[in-house]
């Protein structure tokens, strides 16, 4: 009898293993055709709208322009010869390697991108010239303008680029494309130090994939292309103007009363320009103080539309409230807190303190938020906007697109981490809205304004995050003009 239970043992064990395995195969099973219905569902939206072939849409983009030299930002790290700083510090522009390692240990860990100006030369040339001596470095065509511009173009839309570019930069644009702005002879040079998930610099882990740039640019931060731009607006006839790559300006030593005065060239050109032709502004990760007042006094009273992240939202909120910028936030934030924000921004953007009693002749009536899970637009129902929910959906296939680096989405390379149900509001006894496989675009009405919300099929093998933000927003922006 002893025996026979001796002998019983092992078989339930292997029967206990092939009923695990069978489990766990089932669920992966279910998760792979819950992925593959939110795709089909998602492209069904996207491909509900269309462009017009007879007349496709017109945009004209600023500004700027520059290389990217794309590396592994730890191996970067560690070829420079720059180790781990136990003391992470936030610097709105870097001076020294000790500075570069504080400012790295400081937004690897959240894994929250960044972007600073190096000010020393000769320590920048030492990160370029280090980069070049990585195996898997490679190069592309950067700025925010040139990466909206190219994304617009692949869309179908006819696009009038402002910035200074190098022949070699030019000879990658789209035929689309046409540039504004005369040719340099060395293109300006950004380092996009990239990491995965998981990446381990020293003691830190990296908490998400993202993307730390430094740049020592002498071009885009004058904007120098704008009179050039500015001149070709009117024969060019947009349907829209954006306006991008204004954080070059951070922390560049301009002279007295000259980035005031570039920006407010930029605000003249807006106002000269016909009411009917949409204006965006697209964020970026701005850390100097009196830029974004700036901002908020030259540009963003100016703009329609306004396209940011999960860091960015929060800091132009905080600014506007408690007159200080929020350099760092959660770079998993949940629905209801950015919908709330989102909410907030936009009431008190349109009040007349943020105003200050000036005459303006354009209000905002559109907010494209883009998260690594999920997409959020707010749009004013009687604005110029259209297809809201179409947008959104072909904004969050192209963030999947995007960072794996490749147009079909591969199911079996990506993942959903949106919640299955979200509130709309942290307020108590808020709308819950469950996620639907089917129909995984949720849009409702609140007050004057739609919005719209997708999940990200958020890419599990990473080709690339920079640029993301770009061509999300130029995405975003293409079915809605």
């Amino acid at each position: 009898m002893a025996t026979s239970k001796l002998l019983c043992l092992p078989l339930l064990s292997l029967v206990a293993l092939l009923a695990a395995y069978w489990f766990r195969h089932l669920e992966e099973d279910n998760l792979q055709s819950r992925l593959d219905t939110v795709l089909t569902s998602l492209l069904l939206a996207e491909k509900k709208v269309g462009l017009d072939a007879d007349r496709p849409p017109r945009i004209a983009i600023g500004f700027g322009g520059c290389l990217d030299i794309i590396v592994d930002g730890v191996a970067l790290m560690e070829e420079a010869a720059i180790e781990p700083s136990y003391n992470p510090i936030h610097h709105d522009f870097i001076e020294t390697e000790a500075q570069l390692a504080e400012s790295f240990a400081y937004f690897f860990p959240p894994g929250a991108a960044s972007e600073r100006y190096v000010s020393n030369e000769k320590l920048f040339r030492k990160l370029v010239d280090a980069s070049k001596r990585l195996h898997e470095m490679r190069w592309a065509l950067g700025g925010n303008a040139p990466v909206m511009a190219s994304r617009l173009a692949f869309e179908g839309c006819d696009v009038l680029l402002g910035g200074r570019l190098s022949q070699e930069e030019a000879s990658l644009l789209s035929e689309r494309i046409k540039v504004a702005g005369e040719s340099v002879t060395d293109a300006d040079i950004h380092l996009i130090m990239e990491y995965p998930t998981g990446a381990r610099w020293g003691n830190y882990i990296s908490r998400r994939a993202n993307r730390y740039i430094v740049h020592s640019d002498s071009h885009n931060p004058l904007i120098d292309s704008l009179e050039a731009f500015r001149s070709q607006l009117e024969s060019f006839k947009p349907d829209l103007l954006v306006i991008g790559g204004l954080q070059m300006m951070d922390s560049f030593p301009f002279k007295p009363g000259q980035r005031e005065a570039r920006l407010k060239t930029i605000q003249e050109m807006v106002l000269s320009m016909d009411q009917k032709i949409g204006c965006h502004f697209e964020m970026a990760s701005f850390v100097e103080q009196n830029l974004m007042k700036d901002l908020l006094e030259y540009i963003i009273p100016y703009s329609d539309s306004l396209g940011m992240n999960e860091q960015e939202l929060p800091n132009l909120l905080s600014l506007i409230k408690g007159g200080n910028i929020t350099v760092l936030s959660n770079p998993y934030p949940r629905v209801a807190s950015i919908l709330d924000q989102m909410r907030e921004l936009y009431e008190l953007l349109r009040s007349k303190e943020i105003k200050k009693n000036q005459l303006r002749k354009r209000k905002l009536t559109r907010l494209h938020v883009h998260t690594l899970a999920f997409q959020a637009m707010l749009v004013d129902k009687g604005s110029m906007w259209k297809n809201t929910m179409s947008a959104t959906a072909k904004a969050s296939l192209t963030a999947n697109r995007h960072v794996c680096g490749s147009a079909h989405i591969d199911t079996r390379k990506a993942k959903l981490i949106m919640d299955d149900s979200f509130s709309v509001s942290r307020e108590v006894g808020s709308l819950r809205i469950p996620f639907k496989e089917n129909r995984p675009v949720s849009c409702w009405e609140e007050d004057t304004y739609e919005i719209c919300l997708a999940p990200v099929l958020v890419c599990t093998e990473v080709f690339q995050t920079a640029g993301g933000g770009d061509n999300i927003s130029a995405a975003g922006l293409v079915l809605q003009i």
